[in-house]
């Protein structure tokens, strides 16, 4: 058998499991179980099915002793903001409702009537998104304050999977960060801002950093599996996983592509500064309570969406290739626009978008992608702009990481608009990320420095640079 550590990185449309161990000074990755995750509707709310993603856990811890793996830990990562209350007996007292759901739309203006717009990001130092956690609560604490009080424990999405491995009750610092309730300067809950909106204090558990060990699997667990693991915290929220996984930190800005495209510099201290306020930039926790100083971009949540809306007949490689051919095409949309959260229909609203802003209206597959690819290119060179603005230099590099990395049309074109180099991988970068931060706290890998040259030695990277226009 195998001995290995279990990465479970699960994303806004799949999960997975992935089996991880140190051979021959390589880091070696073997996926064992793959499942879908997707959007329900309950309640007339867009939730997740959180217990079928544990179900989906489940199903992977048995198949890795089926595939001759012996764990000896595991850790979990997902997205970030989204929650469940508990009550007195530990039951859910709410669905997982999903960040893209309505229930928040006007709560961060009515949140700004009691406390400062500038007050929140010099304490929190996080961007303003309408479905931070903290407007959520506050839509709670407004529509259905009886929650509110019944609640007994506030868990994010990986605590509570953490919860029902363990039996245990923590809050993971990174995913804490991006509820805008923790002092970026304190680490520690605000509890201030939580009293003066009206959320109770008493709900939020200890906040543990990553590489922290929770303990061993619940004895049910044990006899369910035959076997039992240490539960070790990585970085919870995906992209903290990510960015202890890019390679590259030398002069290097970081592109983490997926649904969401983050794109920021990994830093030892927050920069809660009026201009980073004013660009909408957050400083989200990281591993060594290091700093990921980025945006949000809406990412390939939009061609994720433009494929369903042809019925999945195109591949992601195939929007691609049917993009690069449209070279005359130049239509482009706001990518952070509100309408591209979640629409009835994504092409249709990118149609609609070109249409009032008097703009060559796409109509084949192709323009659809080269519209949404050159849209969101240009949106990287803004948030770099405003990135090298803040930094007061210039940085030279942009290390691509996630599946978005794999995309070579997009990485090309973002070498061709920034006119700077482009390193493109790891693809695994979240599950990578996750699987270091447990070989460090297993002592298998020193430290940060240690994980990242491990990483560039274990896994191939691409670059890409400016391609020089031919005359005549």
């Amino acid at each position: 058998m195998q001995k290995c550590s279990l990465a479970v990185d699960i994303g806004a449309s799949s999960g997975r499991l992935i089996a991880g161990y140190l051979q021959n000074g390589k880091m070696i990755l073997e996926e064992v179980h793959r499942f879908e995750n997707k959007l329900i509707e309950k309640n007339n709310h867009f939730c997740w099915d959180i217990k079928r993603l544990f179900t989906e856990i489940k199903t992977g811890i048995r198949k890795t002793k089926e595939q001759g793996f012996s764990p000896e830990s595991i850790g979990i990562d997902t997205w970030a903001v989204d929650f469940v209350l508990l009550d007195e007996n530990d039951e859910m007292l709410t669905d997982a409702v999903a960040y893209r759901d309505s229930r928040t739309d006007g709560m961060m203006e009515e949140v700004f009537s009691k406390i400062s717009k500038e007050r929140l990001y010099l304490e929190t130092g996080i961007q303003f998104q309408k479905f931070n956690t903290i407007y959520q609560l506050y839509y709670l604490k407004k529509n259905n304050p009886e929650l509110l009080k019944e609640a007994k424990t506030f868990l994010m999405i990986p605590d509570y999977l953490n919860y029902l491995l363990t039996g245990k009750k923590v809050n993971e610092y990174t995913n804490a960060t991006s509820t805008q309730l923790v002092n970026a300067f304190t680490k520690k809950w605000d509890n201030e801002l939580m009293k003066q909106l009206g959320i109770p204090t008493e709900m939020f558990q200890e906040i543990l950093p990553p590489k922290s060990s929770i303990g061993t699997l619940k004895p049910d667990l044990v006899d369910e599996f035959g076997f039992d693991m240490e539960v070790i915290l990585p970085a919870t929220h995906d992209t903290g996983s990510a960015v202890l996984a890019v390679p590259e930190q030398e002069d290097t800005i970081y592109i983490s592509s997926g649904t969401w495209s983050l794109i920021g510099v990994e830093n030892r201290f927050p920069i809660c500064v009026t201009k980073a306020l004013d660009y909408n930039f957050t400083n989200e926790g990281g591993v060594n309570y290091r700093y990921r100083f980025l945006k949000n971009i809406m990412g390939l949540w939009m061609i994720q969406e433009v494929k369903r809306n042809f019925n999945d007949q195109y591949s992601f490689a195939e929007f691609a290739e049917m993009a690069d051919k449209e070279i005359d095409f130049h239509s482009q949309v706001n990518v952070d626009d509100d309408r591209f959260l979640k629409p009835q229909n994504m092409t249709k609203e990118i149609q609609l978008y070109c249409k009032e802003t008097n703009q060559r209206i796409p109509e084949s597959p192709g323009e659809i992608a080269k519209c949404v690819f050159d849209s969101l290119a240009i949106s990287y060179q803004s948030a770099i702009d405003q990135i090298e603005e803040i930094y007061e230099k210039d940085f030279q590099k942009i290390n691509v990481i996630g599946g978005g990395s794999k995309n070579e049309m997009l990485n090309q074109l973002i070498a061709d608009t920034t006119g700077k180099e482009v390193i493109a991988g790891p693809s695994e970068a979240t599950a990578i990320g996750n699987m270091a931060a447990q070989l460090m706290a297993l002592n298998k890998i020193d430290d940060i420095e240690d994980a990242r040259n491990l990483i560039k030695k274990s896994f191939d990277l691409k670059t890409y640079t400016k391609k020089q226009k031919v005359e005549g």
